[in-house]
């Protein structure tokens, strides 16, 4: 009996190949092992949806007469550059007893190798008997031990069918809205690809918005009262500063966030409370504890690392895929999981070891950590088909990494690290004081114990010193020497980063205001997934639609133009929630198939109509060139636009990036 072995890249094809019994020989595509086990791979997707051209010749050329563009009936097409492979995966399939499903641990990894197995057209029975293998790790402990733990795939084909209803809803809104509105910006002289996704077009929306919040920003005076009350302490007197907190009657003086507008309102609080008795009205001191962050997901990874680096969230991920594919010293990057498997615990020593070696800056770390701890991380109950992006026991001398990967790693590695480190302990303190029938709140905070955060550096050591507030008794009385007053001016928010607009994608929820939606977000983790958000970025970035300008990311006058013409639900994230709570529902066999795509089709016909019947939105109209960088001119001759606006750069580990995201 041989079993076939089909990996989602080759990296985790030789991954398998070296588990499975030797010696080996090694073919074009495929290793046969010495047990009659075979194992091939994919080099990401080996099948594309075709572009509309494909269903009808006629969809080369762009009219909106033609939209919208539904496929009566689905097709995929073989990739030029992966026909050879897929080639030899059919040969293989037919010969081989048993088929083994190796995609990648998540929901696109088990749609890109089920839908090789459906294009081999396995007879039912066989197809019945496919087995799943998991891989979060390449070592090749990891890799034994994921073969020994093999899973029927009609457990996963719930997930398959999500992503295939993800992928092709985003076809179909992607290559519709996008060819809508590119005609439409043609129609006001504009040239360039005005290109719209289900998850690109709402990110692109946050940024319109921010920028026009700050632009049409006007700052407001308000004023702040402190009372000055001295105190002796051990060793020295000193100031206790206490926040004066309006009482409901100054509400007519305040804004919506409580903050004081009127001058004369503070000043009269400043005079009122000089050298007046400051009474005690409520004492509280309390120790908190600070647990160590979770260990990385993608996002979170590629927040710090362009917080502290400055890295790109496309540069991150590609460092990733370098450390996990090419040296094997982390475990799969494209985790949206932040928590562990306790069976991970019988490799700590042998991690840690390993970032010793590998990353001599953290020898120390390694040194200081109490590897009994158990931070709550751990937990089997938060773990499914990954976990979250930790170092493996691999080894090396570390030369053989780049600047940015070796930053990356020690990273990845650091956070690993702190899950065996204690708390952070702070002694916080609260005073209430009564002074001429005023409330004034003084709080202080301190570090106590710096725990983990004796790791993270000055910046982290220091930040949470807040002012000394001493222990006092209720009832104890002192005296407030004078007030102070502060003025003041509202600031307009920050513009977006790389880090604070991944913030955004990730904690999206907080931008909408329906509390069903809401709850849908924050499951779903946001807008996009971890392993598509970099991806998403850089389109609006190569579609100019987004630019950089040092850190600050901006929008474009043609991202503005498109945000404003298009119907407000393609620019909120309302529509993605809706989406991704029916995808969720399809993996837990609580949604069907038909009735999704179904409302979404009316959907897109009722926003094709609406293009064709209003007139060309005037924030389309005179906007500025396209600078478009230098190119080869394809052999074929064909002009960009008879090509499909939304088709995205192909991605080295996946082939292809569904065209409406």
């Amino acid at each position: 009996m041989s079993r076939l072995f089909i990996a989602e890249k080759p990296s985790l094809g030789r991954a398998i190949a070296d588990a499975l019994p030797k010696p080996q020989k090694k073919n074009q595509g495929w290793i046969t092992c010495a047990n009659g086990d075979i194992v091939t791979w994919c080099i990401g997707h080996l099948l594309e949806q075709i572009e509309p051209d494909g269903y009808d010749e006629r969809y080369k050329k762009w009219h909106l007469d033609d939209l919208p563009i539904i496929p009566e009936k689905w097709q995929l097409r073989p990739r030029k550059a992966a026909s050879k492979q897929l080639t030899v995966i059919k040969k293989l399939v037919k010969q081989a007893d048993e088929i083994v499903h190796a995609g990648d641990p998540d929901r696109e990894g088990q749609l890109l190798v089920d839908e090789v197995i459906d294009y081999c057209k396995l007879p039912k029975g066989k197809k019945a008997a496919v087995e799943r293998l998991l891989i979060n790790d390449l070592n090749l402990p990891a890799v034994k031990k994921a073969l020994g733990q093999l899973r029927s795939n009609r457990e996963f084909i719930p997930l398959s069918v999500s992503a295939l209803a993800r992928s092709r809803a985003d076809w179909l809104y992607g290559m519709n809205m996008s060819r809508a509105y590119t005609l439409l910006g043609q129609k006001a002289g504009y040239q360039g690809v005005l290109s719209v996704g289900r998850v690109q077009t709402p990110v692109l929306g946050l940024v319109v918005r921010r920028d026009e919040e700050i632009e049409h920003f006007v700052p407001k005076d308000y004023f702040t009262v402190d009372a000055l009350i001295p105190y002796q302490g051990q060793q020295e007197v000193f100031d206790i500063r206490a926040r004066w907190k309006p009482s409901e009657a100054c509400r007519p003086w305040q804004d919506d966030d409580g903050r004081v507008l009127n001058r004369q309102l503070a000043d009269n609080v400043v005079k009122r409370i000089q050298g007046q008795p400051a009474t005690v009205t409520e004492s509280e001191q309390k120790q908190t504890r600070q647990a160590p962050p979770l260990p990385y997901s993608l996002s979170s990874l590629q927040i710090d690392a362009a917080k502290r680096y400055h890295l790109s969230a496309q540069q991150v991920l590609d460092v990733c895929q370098s450390l996990y594919e090419k040296h094997k010293m982390i475990t799969y990057p494209r985790s949206d999981s932040r928590y562990l498997p306790k069976g991970h615990l019988s490799d700590v020593s042998k991690v840690t070891q390993a970032i010793a070696n590998n990353a001599s800056e953290l020898q120390s770390a390694v040194n200081d950590a109490d590897l009994t701890l158990q931070s709550k991380a751990w937990n089997d109950k938060k773990v499914d088909a990954h976990h979250a992006i930790i170092p493996t026991p691999k080894q090396t001398t570390g030369n053989g990494l780049s600047g940015d990967e070796m930053k990356v790693y020690q990273l990845i590695a650091r956070q690993y690290l702190l899950q065996f480190y204690p708390a952070a302990t702070y002694a916080e303190s609260k005073l209430v004081f009564d002074i001429a029938g005023g409330v004034f709140i003084a709080k202080g905070r301190q570090l106590v114990s710096a725990g983990w955060k004796a790791l993270m550096g000055k910046q982290e050591e220091d930040s949470g010193d807040i002012d000394t507030v001493p222990a006092l008794d209720k009832g104890t009385i002192l005296t407030c020497r004078e007030g102070e007053l502060a003025a003041r001016k509202t600031e307009p928010p920050r513009p977006f980063t790389e880090a604070t607009l991944l913030q955004a994608m990730t904690g999206i929820a907080r931008f909408v205001e329906d509390k069903n939606l809401k709850k849908i977000l924050k499951d779903t983790d946001g807008l996009g997934t971890e392993a598509t958000r970099a991806g998403i970025l850089d389109t609006l970035f190569k579609r100019q639609l987004l630019s950089r300008q040092g850190k600050v990311i901006a929008s474009t006058p043609a991202g503005r133009g498109l945000v404003h013409a298009l119907p407000s639900e393609s620019t909120y994230p309302d529509m993605t929630a809706h989406w991704e709570h029916q995808l969720q529902a399809m993996v837990e066999r609580e949604q069907a198939y038909q009735p999704f795509m179904h409302t979404l089709q009316q959907r897109i016909c009722q926003l094709m109509q609406q293009v064709k019947t209003s007139p060309v939105p005037d924030s389309l109209r005179s906007l500025p060139k396209v600078e478009r960088p230098a190119f080869k001119r394809r052999r074929s001759g064909k002009s960009s636009g008879s090509k499909s606006a939304t088709t995205a750069k192909r991605s080295p580990t996946r082939g292809r990036q569904s065209p409406g995201k």
